[in-house]
């Protein structure tokens, strides 16, 4: 049965392997089924291959039969992705799935094509039956050159997930989703992308040689008397004119818009224009060696940074654009979540000095494709295809860049790839924000991207911001890696004074250690001069706002941190803390919860819940969720509230086992004479509290700038001269 475009042999065809149709048909009854549902969607017939008799010649156990060429000829292309189907000793995968891809690549059409809505979809579409491993994705990808997408058969119970069947109930599956509404989805994906192709061929032809070919085409099927060529020569000339002339006042107007402008009625006021916004989903790594995933991070992450230089366009953060990583969900849902109106995706494919990038950027608002390419570089290329990519981001989203602008973005901190790998493996291993371990692991990362390029002020940088983790978190005493963190924040800045990164750093040095909150405030201020999409730097001066007790403000900068990264369980602990500085309990019990939403594992939700409820006095609901907390994270972060509910209960008795286990951690994690003060001033011990504050004092602990909030709960305590003159030492107000 011929297709319904011409030149091409069947509309669809069918690939599957046969054993996912030996034992129960179900690929049979799918190929039934849509072809029911392709009569209730299409008018016309549409032709489908099938190969559902073993002896037609495409077994795997066959040699190539020398038709199927020519039954590969089909406007869209369905493999039936199984647990065995992405297999390259398989006939259906080489001689099929790859053979297809490799066809419909160079035909007139292209592999993908532009619907009628404006989104673009890939001729092939894949029905999947079971979940697939990683690497059987990254193989599809690797060949599709893009993200897997398609419509999806599959039950999941807990423990299991099988091929969905007609008769299963979709209440009782996982996914919720029923066997006929998927068959509709395939008939109509089909249509889509028929009629997209079907557009395409009725475009007017620019190619002069395409153009003849028309006409002979048209010559071929139509016959004229000699009497009708001329009338219809004179037609085509006409029809040629009124084109010519359309595009001609098209041009004068796109030209010289302003004359064709019409006023308008005075008390009409035009809407303000839309903010122009991006997200940069992490590139899925299609090479088969997993520590890739590594250097396709880094590359979404350095692009995420060069667009951050761009003035006026707002891009989300690393850590929110990251949490749909590994997850294939519907761009547009991204989008709202995320609220951007542009995303950028694509793929990675390392292979020694070889490597293959293919990117595409989506309008959020209809999914319409509007820039996609594929690089086939070097390695030693990776640096000029991140300025040809956001460039090319730039112009499709109709940016400008001039000036320092321009050279921000195309900005190069290294052109060494040997230098650039460890440094992206060392940003790999800082971005988990988890464990001495990892952040130890950044550190040995960026020493040997040093090694290799001494003047690598963004390795410096990385260094400062993992020592920094280690401080902040009590993994380590300042005083063995505040030396460290101002030796490599200062080389970094010595190098490039235009880091924002390192500004932000500095800054945090500044307020935490050295307690200089003049000079912290100009860091932070420099650093989001110099990047205003920071998140990080937003939301460590909105701290540093608030330790000043201008709350306001630090609200503002903390809103602006979340906007910018919403999905960054550290952003969101943060700015929360600041609701709990102002005095706002509440509003730390909500935030607290979304934070427990947003990342169940995460001890900061229960901790703000917990801590929140104890300033509340509502003690019984804060001890489990303070609890919790410890459960998550044994740390003096956690320990020390729960000491302090239990004193405040007057469980002096477990406040004392709390203090008990703070002593024993001491000999495995270095703990804050800080946080232990804390937990003796709930027991009355004030004496006792003054000396370890004093300890504390001595040795700039950061948490002390926290003191002040913390004695909020003991008014005896905070009329002691003592305080007043611990808070003056520290140089913050003292209400």
């Amino acid at each position: 049965m011929a297709s319904l475009l011409t030149g091409y042999e069947y509309d669809i065809f069918i690939s599957y392997r046969q054993k996912d149709n030996k034992h129960d048909g179900w690929v049979t009854e799918f190929v039934n089924n849509l072809k029911g549902e392709l009569e209730s969607t299409f008018k016309e017939k549409i032709s489908v291959y099938f190969d559902i008799n073993p002896h037609d010649g495409l077994l795997e156990t066959h040699d190539v039969n020398a038709s199927l060429k020519e039954k590969l000829k089909c406007l869209a292309f369905i493999p039936i992705i199984s647990r065995t189907y992405c297999d390259p000793k398989s006939f259906a995968w080489e001689n099929e799935f790859k053979a297809f891809v490799e066809q419909a690549s160079n035909d007139q059409f292209g592999l993908k094509v532009k619907l009628p809505n404006g989104n673009v979809a890939n001729r092939v579409l894949p029905v999947r039956i079971h979940d697939l491993d990683p690497g059987d994705i990254k193989l599809c990808e690797s060949i599709l050159g893009g993200v897997l997408r398609g419509v999806e058969f599959i039950y999941k119970e807990p423990g299991f997930n099988r091929s969905l069947k007609p008769d299963d109930d979709e209440k009782i599956n996982l996914n919720k989703t029923k066997y006929r509404n998927q068959v509709t989805k395939v008939a109509l994906a089909i249509k889509e992308i028929i009629l997209g192709l079907q557009t395409e061929l009725t475009k007017p032809v620019k190619d002069s040689a395409r153009r003849m070919e028309s006409f002979e085409e048209v010559d071929k099927n139509e016959k004229y008397t000699d009497k009708e060529k001329p009338a219809r020569l004179n037609g085509i000339k006409l029809l040629s004119g009124v084109v010519v002339l359309v595009l001609i006042i098209l041009a004068i107007v796109l030209a010289y818009p302003k004359l064709f402008k019409k006023d308008k009625p005075a008390n009409l006021r035009s809407s303000e224009p839309e903010e122009i916004s991006i997200a940069v989903l992490p590139f899925e790594s299609i090479s088969n060696d997993p520590e890739q995933e590594s250097f396709s991070d880094g590359i979404s992450e350095d692009i995420i940074n060069k667009l951050a230089q761009v003035p006026g366009l707002k891009v989300a953060g690393r850590t929110s654009s990251f949490t749909f990583k590994g997850k294939n969900q519907d761009l547009r849902k991204i989008g709202e979540q995320l609220n951007v109106n542009h995303i950028l995706e694509g793929s990675i494919r390392k292979s020694g000095n070889k490597i293959r990038i293919t990117a595409q950027l989506i309008k959020v608002a209809d999914g319409y494709n509007l820039w996609s390419e594929r690089y086939d570089r070097e390695l030693k290329d990776i640096f000029d295809i991140q300025d040809e990519i956001s460039l090319a981001i730039l112009n499709a989203i109709k940016i400008k860049l001039l000036g320092a602008a321009k050279e921000a973005v195309l900005k190069k901190y290294t052109d060494n790839p040997e230098a650039y790998q460890p440094y992206l493996q060392g940003r790999f291993y800082l971005n988990k924000y988890e464990g001495a371990d990892n952040c130890n692991k950044a550190l040995d990362y960026f020493r040997a991207a040093i090694k290799i390029e001494p003047d690598y002020a963004l390795a410096y940088a990385g260094m400062a911001s993992s020592y920094l983790f280690l401080s902040n978190f009590n993994y380590l005493p300042p005083e063995k890696c505040l030396p460290q963190m101002k030796q490599a924040i200062q080389q970094s800045l010595q190098l490039d004074d235009e880091i924002a990164e390192s500004h932000s750093t500095m800054g945090s040095i500044k307020m935490y250690n050295e307690w200089d909150f003049a000079a912290a405030t100009i860091e932070f201020k420099k650093a989001i001069e110099l990047n205003p999409n920071l998140a990080e730097a937003h939301e460590q001066y909105a701290l540093c706002l608030g330790f000043l007790g201008n709350y306001t403000e630090a609200l503002k900068q903390g809103s602006i941190a979340n906007s910018l990264d919403p999905f960054s369980s550290m952003i969101n602990y943060y700015v929360t803390n600041i609701y709990w500085m102002a005095g706002d309990y509440e509003k730390e019990i909500e935030y607290g919860k979304r934070l427990v939403e947003l990342d169940p594992n995460f001890w900061g939700g229960h901790y703000h819940i917990g801590r929140g409820l104890m300033y509340l006095k509502r003690y019984e609901e804060a001890v489990p969720e303070l609890e919790m907390a410890v459960h998550q994270n044994f740390s003096s972060l956690t320990l020390r509230s729960l000491g302090l509910i239990y004193g405040l209960m007057g469980e002096k008795v477990k406040a004392r086992e709390v203090l008990g286990k703070m002593e024993n951690l001491r000999s495995t994690q270095w703990f804050g004479n800080c946080d232990i003060g804390v937990v003796y001033v709930s027991l009355g011990e004030f004496d006792n509290a003054f000396q370890y504050f004093e300890k504390a004092l001595e040795k700039h602990e950061g948490f002390m700038l926290y003191f002040k909030y913390f004695i909020r709960l003991f008014p005896e305590f905070e009329k002691d001269p003592r305080t007043k003159q611990l808070l003056e030492k520290i140089g913050l107000p003292y209400q």
